[in-house]
Order: structure tokens, then sequence, then C-alpha cells
């Protein structure tokens, strides 16, 4: 029998940590050995989330660089501006690392400090980090050290842009995506606006004048495009705990193309993307606990524009399912494994 990769988790009480021990608890080639947590040190993890009992006996620990570099990977489910702190030392070590939030994700230090507010502790790191789209990266994830998994409305909006953008078909400076988000995207801590009271029933945008998340999507749009786009990103609140639903829109400049044959051509060997049968209209639930982005491409009936519909579940491959795919690529093994779920109905 192989031996099993030992696995570290730095923030396990959130909402993308315990799912990352959900998905890791089963994975049949590895083995969790470190789940930390400051505030909860010397708590039993099953006690915290008694959906692992039976899974998991670990208790929670302090972050200890001493220990997680005794892993083989270690994940980051931290808040913003935590990992750049720990994981050189980690990398000096020989462990790899994968950061689910957004410390390595943005290439430009400038850029980083205008978005989070913050200096950033390691920036000769952000060019060496390989940004954690497979479908697009997956040949640098191989080898790579550090991966910067993407966040939950770039993973959505880029996978439903790519197949345009890669190959030329829509105009690059005028691209829109009307986003919705389920509110376990808000983070577990306590929240006014993610009460039951507060977002059920209702629905709201937010941040239009400037979300975190754009100039991470513009990033990779711009790898994609022969030239800089042009992207209006607005996301939404909606009354649901898991989904986002990603409604993109561009203008076409070339109206011949099968459209479907391409998106269906460009996915064809992609485990996690499925292409919808022309006509479709993906629903979030059709992914709920599973690591799939479903797609399905419309053109209106005016003809010069090019509708995209993109569903994900915002914890699994908008977070820690995606994470986990990262580290079946970096270390060699099935891409596949430990995520071979359906998802959720109803």
């Amino acid at each position: 029998m192989s031996k099993k990769i030992k696995v570290g988790i730095v923030g396990g009480t959130g909402y993308t940590g315990v799912e990352l021990l959900r998905l890791l608890a089963l994975h049949p080639e590895a083995e969790i050995t470190a789940i930390t947590s400051r505030s909860e040190e010397g708590v039993p993890v099953a006690q915290m989330f008694p959906n692992l009992r039976g899974h998991l006996d670990l208790a929670f620990s302090q972050p200890d660089p001493k220990i997680l570099s005794q892993c083989d990977v270690v994940f980051f489910a931290t808040p913003n501006g935590t990992a750049m702190k720990l994981v050189p030392e980690l990398l000096a070590a020989g462990t790899r690392v994968i950061d689910l939030a957004a410390d390595f994700r943005l290439h430009d230090k400038d850029e980083w400090l205008q978005w989070y507010g913050m200096e950033h502790a390691c920036p000769d790191l952000l060019t060496e980090a390989v940004y954690g789209l497979p479908e697009i990266n997956r040949d640098q994830i191989k080898s790579a050290k550090l991966v910067a998994n993407p966040g939950c409305y770039p993973t959505a909006v880029q996978l439903g842009f790519m197949p345009l953008l890669e190959a030329n078909l829509v105009e690059p400076n005028q691209l829109i995506a009307d986003t919705k988000s389920g509110v376990s995207g808000a983070g577990r801590g306590a929240n006014v606006g993610t009460l039951l009271a507060e977002a059920s029933e209702s629905m709201k945008a937010y941040n239009v004048a400037g979300h975190r998340h754009w100039p991470e999507i513009r990033q990779g749009l711009n790898g994609m495009s022969q030239e800089q786009v042009g992207l209006t990103f607005v996301p939404h609140l909606t009354p649901m705990i898991r989904g986002i639903h990603a409604t993109l829109y561009a203008k076409l400049n070339d109206k011949e193309t099968d459209l479907q044959q391409l998106f269906e051509q460009r996915y064809q060997s992609e485990p996690f993307v499925d292409v919808m049968p022309a006509g479709s209209h993906p629903e979030t639930r059709s992914v709920k606990g599973a690591n799939h982005c479903r797609v399905a491409v419309h053109v209106p009936p005016s003809g010069d524009t090019v509708v995209v519909l993109s569903v994900i579940d915002n914890l699994v491959k908008g977070a820690a399912g995606q994470a986990v795919q990262n580290m079946n690529i970096m270390l060699g093994i099935n891409e596949t494994a430990g995520l071979e779920v359906i998802g959720l109905v109803p």
C-alpha cells in the first residue's frame, strides 16, 4: 500500500475549512495530520463539526510551522493576509502550499495593496505562485510549490468566458458578469447582513463600485484575450446557503461559429466542467456539494450578443474542491480523487 499524503490545514473552523475536512476525510490517498485554529486550540474537530464524527479524530492546534513543515502539503483556509506571513518558511522546508485566500492571486503588489489595504509580506512570491485554475494552468500546477486557489466568483466567470476569449469571438472591452452568490460566500463570521431575517426573501447587489474579485477576474481574462479586457462585474447576495450563478454577456464579433460546439470541444477533456445541451439553463442545486461547473451558451434573438450561464458550488469548485483538485495535480495522483461526488438534489 502506498504511503498517504500528509495534509495540514491552517484555519479549519470556517466554511472553506470544514469543506476541506469533509472532502479530505474520505480522500483515498490523503491523511489529515494537523488542523489549526488559534481560538479553538484543544477542541476536538468533531465536537465543532458533528458531521465529521467517526471520520476525523483530531483536535484543533496552534499553527506551528515546525509541525506544518512535516506535511507534504498545507492548505490555508484563513482570512486574507494570514498565509503570506507563514508561507515562506513552509516553502523553505519543502512543503507545498495551497492558499484558498487572496494572498497570492494578484501578480502586482501595488494592486494587492490597493484592493486589500495592506503591504504584502512576501511580494517576491507573487510571480512564483501559480494561479490554480486547472482548466487553463494544469501544466504549471503540476510543478508548482505554491498555488493561489481562485476565488469563487472568478472561477465561475472565467470558465464561462474562456472559450470565447481564447477563440477571439467576442469584443473583449465589453464584457459583463452579472453574478449571484449564496450567503456562505460571506464566511462564517457573525455579520448582520447575512442573518436569516436580513438575507431571507430578499436579493441585493453589493460592491458595485468595486469588488475585490474584479482585479482577479480581469487579470485572468487578460491572460486569455489577445488584448486588454473591459469588465463590468456586479455581484449579488441571494437567499440560499450555497451556490454561484454567473450570467455573462459579450458582444459577438463572429456570428458564424457554432458556439455550442466550441464549448463542447474546449471542455471535452475537463473532468469538472459540464457543457449542458443547447438551450439548457443550469441550476445551482445541480452542483451543490460537488466540484462541477455547469455551463450553457445562448445567443438571444438579436444575434449580436452571447449569453453564458455558469453555475458552481462556491464552497467546492469555488474553494475547497478546487483546492483538492489542485493538490491532486501537484502530487501526481488521479485528478478526480476524493472529488467524485454527485450534487445534492433536492
